[in-house]
């Protein structure tokens, strides 16, 4: 059981830094909430809806194929290298150079106001420049985490969020405050600074982005500009289907933000978007972990492949993973009186934001079913059969588009939040299916399935039988979690202490 042990060690460095970063970043969104109206807020969530679709382009799939390729051509790492940062470096130049070419049709489309064009073509300007730096940036990133170099790693991220979060605080109240005050440099900061400008959010991630590059400088060093065109022909046929199918997660993920944004009356779209933004937030501790699981398991579950007992050990994982998600539903629900507040502006704003809190729920659920699915779908990342991970995301792509039309007009942001639950649970149900007939694992159905159904049950009962009770629904947490200990104690001894 040493393999678990080394694969909890490095999922749990992940775990950390990703904790720690999203924690930071999480931090930011009362700050924000207080700065900005719920309508300015509308606009930072639906910019960055729109940035996580042109990311997934943008990466092209090729960090799962690098992983892929790494395992499969020993011999030829470098090639592998080379050929899966070229790709993406071809792609996000041609992106950066139609941006630039095409940015007033861009930026016309985005502003709903049209006194707010000016703003909007500097909006789409600074997320140009993110959206490039960010994508050069992903095989350096996958290489340190394929080296095991999860450190090094998590030292970038950190410096990352810090530089965005540090800019962010200058922005929002220390130039405001050397203004207020007539400290030094005061005039010159009055002479260009907007008060409660968005605008400031997104040039402090351009900074973030630049400081990222900066310190990826010795693996961008490590490149060799050779195309091995042979070898590209075989990654890209195990990419492409990746990429439609990220490209339809995308869509799950973001497309309920949008299209808000788009059938809602304008006069309250922004409105209903920050609010939903503001309420999504709580559920990124759920993201959170599921990202720290997925950081440390891809470049895992290949290298372990060829292994006798791969496959069992794959199964213990998902095992344990979905206890950790059962645990944290009910967890986050028992405590999302407090979690609120993370998320309101000001006393006089609470009902603002505290009405979209019923979301919260459904789009946590809809996190846990995401987490197993990405877990499940090794099967046809090992098997070369990425294919059907296309045909799963499209299927939930469907799903998100059709039933978004269907139930915002009429439940605005509550029907966003029950398509994103119902997409990723039809997602995973597939995937389970499809997975055991063609690279069958000996998961623990019965106990997994027993984990989840109480898991809701409880959320069920905290939410909205005990109207939220902080004592009750965490009296409910230590019930939960002692059974869990009492059917799992010598499993876990064994995994933990067993050389």
């Amino acid at each position: 059981m040493s393999v678990l042990k080394k694969f909890l060690g490095q999922t749990a460095i992940y775990g950390i830094s990703t904790v720690f970063s999203r924690l930071f970043n999480f931090i930011l969104t009362p700050l924000f909430t207080r700065a900005y109206a719920s309508a300015t807020y509308g606009i930072f969530t639906k910019m960055y809806a729109y940035s996580s679709m042109i990311n997934a382009i943008l990466a092209f799939g090729m960090e799962s194929t690098y992983f892929r390729y790494l395992n499969k051509h020993e011999d030829q790492k470098q090639e592998v290298y080379n050929n899966s940062f070229l790709c993406i470096a071809f792609i996000s130049t041609l992106f950066l150079i139609s941006g630039f070419v095409f940015i007033n049709p861009i930026s016309a489309y985005l502003s709903a106001d049209p006194k707010q064009l000016a703003d909007y073509r500097l909006y789409v300007q600074l997320f140009i420049g993110i959206l490039f730096l960010d994508a050069i940036c992903v095989i350096p990133f996958a290489k340190l985490r394929a080296e095991d170099r999860a450190f090094k790693y998590s030292v970038v991220k950190f410096l990352n969020i810090g530089s965005f979060v540090g800019f962010n605080l200058v922005f929002i109240y220390l130039i405001p405050a050397i203004i207020k005050h007539d400290w030094a440099m005061a005039g010159w900061l009055v002479s260009w600074y907007r008060e409660k400008w968005i605008g400031y959010v997104f040039v402090s991630n351009l900074i973030a982005s630049l400081v990222t590059l900066l310190m990826l400088i010795p693996e961008f060093l490590k490149l060799q500009l050779r195309f091995d065109k042979v070898l590209f022909a075989k990654m890209f046929s195990y990419s492409w289907p990746i990429l439609v199918a990220n490209l339809s997660f995308i869509v799950n993920e973001n497309l309920d933000k949008i299209v808000l944004s788009e059938l809602l009356p304008k006069n309250i779209a922004d409105k209903q978007v920050g609010i939903y933004g503001a309420v999504c937030k709580i559920a990124v501790f759920m993201s959170i972990f599921v990202t720290a699981f997925r950081l440390g398991a891809e470049p895992f579950f290949f290298s372990y492949a060829k292994n006798a007992n791969a496959k069992k050990t794959y199964a213990i994982i998902l095992h344990y993973f979905v206890i950790a998600l059962a645990v944290l539903f009910v967890a986050l629900i028992a405590n999302i009186e407090i979690l609120k507040y993370f998320i309101s502006r000001d006393k006089a704003h609470v009902a603002e934001y505290w009405v979209g809190l019923p979301a919260v729920p459904y789009l946590l659920f809809g996190y846990v079913c995401l987490g197993i699915y990405m877990n499940l779908s090794i099967w046809y990342r090992l098997s070369d059969q990425t294919r059907f991970g296309l045909y799963i995301s499209i299927i939930g792509a469907i799903i998100t588009i059709v039933l978004n039309f269907v139930l915002i007009p009429k439940y605005s942001y509550m029907g966003s939040a029950w398509v994103s639950m119902l997409a990723y649970f039809v997602m995973m149900v597939i995937s389970y299916v499809l997975g055991q007939k063609h690279y069958p694992i000996p998961y623990d159905l019965k106990r997994i399935l027993a984990y989840l159904m109480v898991s809701v049950l409880l959320v069920i009962l905290s939410f909205w039988g005990f109207n939220r009770n902080i004592y009750i629904g965490n009296a409910m947490l230590i019930v939960f979690i002692a059974g869990i200990y009492y059917f799992e104690k010598d499993q876990l001894k064994t995994i933990l202490f067993k050389k």
